[in-house]
């Protein structure tokens, strides 16, 4: 069969990659067209767009680059229309994916949503335009499934990718000495994935490190991200911060997150799914968000949940501190790392993160999701074959 596999980032290039892969086992003739990223073109999809030239972020930065954006939907929607998929299969990105969905339907087109939108955070009314648009939803949080019920939509809940990833993965004893680290404690900094994003996290977390001279501190480098990028704004604070900073100090790790994860005793990561990676790599940590004051505004209106880290929300608890907007400061985010190591908290977090390997249930949500997909598509391919012999 033919799947036509939209990801606009770097978490769903790697949950779309171990799709791709369960796909082509449940169908050895699997022929899929992505947008995505290098790891979904690894697994054997035909890159269209790298999700590279689709990260827009933020309600102003989206107005900026709304040219850019409807370009892309044109684009889209005729490449779909020369491929002729038996699917269309969404992964997260809800700003562009919806938009598809909906015109996706109108052409008699079967969709497929993996990786609900977070409706339950922003517009829960927008559950009615994927009951209308998304013939088979497959969510990856436990309370998903119970928020879709209450809107009389059932869906499937199939655990969270992210566990496939981090089961059982082998831990590179060379990684320390490979990027020349000591045995110091290790503090990872996480500044988030898209370059307006880090270039606005990564200037306060960085001037945090002076205060911490008996730690050393690693930069995960997003994989879309030239290490110059990073190299040139660790240089630019350098220019700013007082004299005690050192940019030696700090390495910049490019497309290694995992392996500075299993290796590191602390983490300060931007609000999104790495707080969820880190949480699973059991990284005692503290929960960082900025965004341009306008979007920020915008955000508090239409935010209607009480936490913005995965963690806290599936815990149901604030398990992890979160510094948000003016919150995140230096001096707010200095006394939270110094209680970071205190063994007391660290107990404390350690112990929220067993629970919350629980709630997310079992390894393995590839397989289940692709075997789900493969045999909805096969049952609709029968009912379809029926109505033709019947001449309804």
């Amino acid at each position: 069969m033919k799947y036509y596999i939209i990801a606009g980032e770097a978490s769903g290039d790697l949950h779309g990659s171990n799709l791709i892969k369960a796909l082509r086992e449940e169908d050895p003739k699997a022929e899929c067209r992505i947008w995505g990223g290098d790891l979904m073109e690894a697994a054997g999809g035909k890159l269209v767009k790298h999700y590279r030239d689709l990260a827009f972020m933020g309600f102003w930065e989206v107005l900026l680059n709304l040219r850019t954006i409807l370009k892309n939907i044109k684009f889209c929607k005729a490449d779909i229309r020369r491929f002729q998929p038996d699917v269309l299969i969404l992964i997260d990105y809800p700003g562009f994916n919806l938009r598809i969905a909906k015109w996706a339907k109108a052409e008699g087109i079967r969709v497929f949503y993996y990786i609900s939108p977070q409706l339950w955070a922003w517009h829960s009314s927008r559950v009615h335009g994927i009951k209308a648009t998304v013939d088979r939803m497959f969510v990856i949080l436990p309370f998903e499934e119970a928020f879709y019920a209450d809107y009389d939509y059932p869906v499937d809940f199939v655990g969270h990718p992210l566990l496939d990833v981090v089961e059982n993965r082998p831990v590179d004893e060379d990684f320390r000495r490979s990027y020349g680290l000591t045995d110091q404690p290790l503090v990872a900094l996480l500044p988030g994935s898209r370059r307006q994003e880090i270039s606005r996290m990564l200037e306060v977390l960085l001037q945090v490190t002076p205060y911490f001279p008996q730690y050393q501190f690693a930069i995960a480098g997003a994989p879309s991200i030239p290490a110059s990028f990073y190299d040139a704004l660790v240089r630019e604070v350098a220019q700013k911060a007082p004299k005690s900073f050192d940019p030696e100090r700090v390495q910049v790790i490019p497309n290694r997150t995992y392996e500075l994860l299993q290796h590191a005793d602390a983490a300060l990561v931007t609000s999104g799914t790495a707080t969820l990676e880190t949480g699973l790599f059991g990284v005692p940590q503290v929960v960082c968000y900025r965004g341009s004051r306008l979007s920020y505004l915008i955000a508090r209106r239409l935010v209607n949940v009480k936490y913005i880290s995965l963690v806290n929300l599936i815990v149901d608890r604030q398990l992890l501190t979160e510094l948000i907007q003016d919150e995140f400061n230096v001096k707010r985010l200095r006394t939270e790392l110094e209680r970071l190591f205190f063994p007391e908290e660290r107990r404390r977090i350690l112990s929220g993160y067993e629970e919350l390997r629980e709630r997310l249930g079992t390894d393995g949500a590839s397989r289940r999701t692709a075997a789900l997909m493969v045999r909805y598509l096969r049952e609709d391919e029968k009912i379809a074959h029926r109505s033709d012999q019947t001449g309804n």
